[in-house]
């Protein structure tokens, strides 16, 4: 964290923190590492230098600790991703916190080591990993509760309102009743979609909430939640599925400025469910799109060396993303901590430059007991 300097200059506590309570505390006897095909299991009595290889791969680097199905269902988190989101959250000692995710228990710690004894309440679905993260929590001498339940269908467990609530997983729209749970002036910190998380504060009242997007990050998603398309040449050609190109057209610009993170970003907003993939090829990279449905796009170069734009199925997500570079070119080509979120009981969007410019909206589930 020192080398790549990911210490959040206005948190100083965070590097206590994460002495006081390193990840290895927080990590089962088992870690599962990608070989290229599959997740084959590290054990730590078997393998220990692996296994701590895969927990310490990097600042950048999350450790999956379940799966489900062969896919990666919880992990621990990158370590810088964890920093930069409790910094984001402002936390302070007497804060009063809902944990949103407990998985192995980490943040919660933190959070707890934070805030101070009783005052961080924690929301696991999975009731192995509540146990887990209890029995850790508990070895490491603090008190912090974790409850067994679905925290995006209900309040604080227990009741009442946090000062601060942090997520651990990936949601496109925020519940209602997270805005609910937090009390006027604090902090709602989540990972959003597939890319991104966003700091919120909480309006005077209740009536809305709004922040500024603080970061890139990408986490496991809502359990409950349709499934998002994964990531991934071996995703683009499952929805691909052999079909030849409805559309073929010459581009008058370079694929690869798709890998320009800004400009991912500008494209997660305005097409959310879009997954993008640079996979390198003979002629240089291309750039695979898919909707993890039935449309799919292929920027690369074509026989001649001019990029051309590629697509099939029943919409031409191609020229969506297309449309999405467009936007971002006469916006200025902004980074992405010039874009924001709103939320307010009826609705939700994205926007630019202010909550008043450009905005994209966000799509959400209908209110519950409507």
């Amino acid at each position: 964290m020192e080398r790549c300097g990911q210490w959040p200059a206005d948190s100083p506590w965070l590097r206590e923190a994460f002495a006081a309570l390193p990840r290895d505390r927080f990590a089962p006897q088992r870690l599962w590492r990608w070989d290229g095909w599959a997740y084959v299991p590290v054990d730590r009595a078997a393998d220990p230098d692996g296994w701590a290889s895969e927990l310490y791969g990097g600042v950048s680097s999350a450790a999956v600790t379940q799966l489900t199905g062969g896919l990666p269902s919880s992990s621990l988190s990158a370590p810088g991703a964890v920093a930069d989101m409790l910094d984001s959250l402002r936390l302070e000692p007497g804060h009063r916190v809902w944990d949103v995710g407990t998985g192995q228990g980490w943040t919660a710690a933190l959070s707890a080591w934070r805030a101070g004894p009783g005052l961080v309440v924690s929301s696991e679905v999975d009731e192995r990993l509540a146990g887990f993260a209890r029995e850790r929590l508990a070895a490491a001498g603090l008190d912090a509760e974790v409850r067994t339940g679905d925290a995006t269908r209900g309040g604080v467990p227990g009741g009442g309102q946090v000062d601060r609530l942090h997520a651990t997983y990936a949601v496109e729209s925020v519940p209602w009743s997270w805005v609910e749970a937090v009390r006027p002036g604090g902090r709602i910190v989540y990972p959003w979609g597939r890319l991104g998380y966003v700091a919120l504060t909480v309006a005077d009242g209740g009536a809305g909430a709004r922040g500024w997007v603080h970061g890139l990050a990408q986490f496991m998603g809502d359990r409950h939640a349709p499934a998002q398309a994964t990531d991934g040449p071996a995703a683009h050609v499952a929805v691909r599925a052999g079909a030849d190109p409805q559309v073929r057209r010459v581009l008058d610009r370079d694929p690869a400025g798709l890998e320009d993170w800004d400009l991912r970003f500008a494209v997660r907003v305005a097409v959310p469910d879009a997954v993008l993939t640079t996979e390198q090829g003979p002629e240089g990279p291309a750039v695979l799109v898919h909707d993890g449905a039935l449309s799919w796009a292929e920027f690369r170069a074509g026989a001649d060396g001019r990029p051309v734009l590629l697509q099939g199925g029943p919409r031409r997500i191609g020229d969506e993303v297309m449309a999405a570079w467009d936007q971002w070119e006469r916006l200025g080509r902004p980074e992405l901590y010039d874009y924001g979120v709103t939320l307010t009981p009826d609705a939700q969007w994205a926007w630019h430059g202010s909550p008043d410019g450009p905005r994209w909206p966000i799509a959400q589930p209908a209110p519950a007991g409507r």
